[in-house]
């Protein structure tokens, strides 16, 4: 299956489930979120590239109500959980796109995603970040929350090996389990070193990681 077939055939337990599949799930979504926010002027409109049911622009929500949101997934079921979830907010729009290959058209004063760029090849990568650099106006700010490996092969054993322990002991149903390694064979995930990398190249001022626990990190990148 390709990356939109296999999130739709998860849209409807995708939520119920992440707590279980990370296990920093609050510092990771929600203590970050109140960080970031916390240093940033309210934006005009922000950007969810790879939304899926809206989860990260509902921790954002919290904060800047007033804010416009687009949501932009190229998974259609996944979006049509998000839509759900904003129910009757005017400030919510929703996109099907392939955002490694177009953008939304109108102007973002913020970017974020969550747990979907890994998704991408390294070049890929790479060309998505120039895209977002020239997306965003001076004073602009991209946040990307996501799954790394580590900088080391032996490392990578122990963050994936802890990380498969806690899965094991999460409550998930074999079914769910199976589901995830099959979605694991989607990941391209480079290392949190070599995507600050990347995104210094691209142009942004000041790149930094704001939080980490192994897998999961969340980098914050200025133009």
């Amino acid at each position: 299956m390709n990356i939109d077939e296999q999130f739709n055939l998860v849209a409807k337990e995708y939520d119920v489930n992440r707590k279980k599949f990370i296990p920093c799930f609050d510092e990771f979504y929600e203590e970050t979120t109140n960080f970031i926010a916390s240093n940033i002027i309210q934006p005009k409109r922000i950007l969810d590239l790879g939304a899926g049911t809206g989860l990260l622009s509902y921790f954002w929500y919290q904060y800047f109500k007033e804010s416009e949101y687009v949501l932009a997934d190229i998974a259609s079921e996944m979006l049509e959980v998000a839509r759900k979830r904003f129910d009757g907010l005017e400030n919510v729009d929703y996109q099907i796109l392939d955002y490694s290959k177009e953008f939304p058209i109108e102007e973002f004063d913020i970017i974020i995603s969550a747990l979907s760029i890994h998704h991408l090849e390294d070049k890929d990568k790479k060309d998505l970040f120039l895209r977002i650099y020239d997306k965003l106006p001076d004073g602009g700010v991209f946040i990307n929350y996501d799954q790394f490996c580590a900088g080391s092969a032996e490392m990578n054993v122990w963050f994936d090996s802890f990380w498969e322990n806690h899965l094991e002991k999460s409550g998930l149903s074999e079914l769910d389990l199976e589901k995830w390694q099959q979605r694991r064979k989607l990941d391209r995930e480079c290392s949190l070193e070599e995507e600050i990398e990347m995104l210094r190249k691209s142009g942004f001022r000041e790149v930094n990681c704001v939080y980490s626990y192994q897998k999961f990190s969340v980098i914050v990148a200025m133009k």
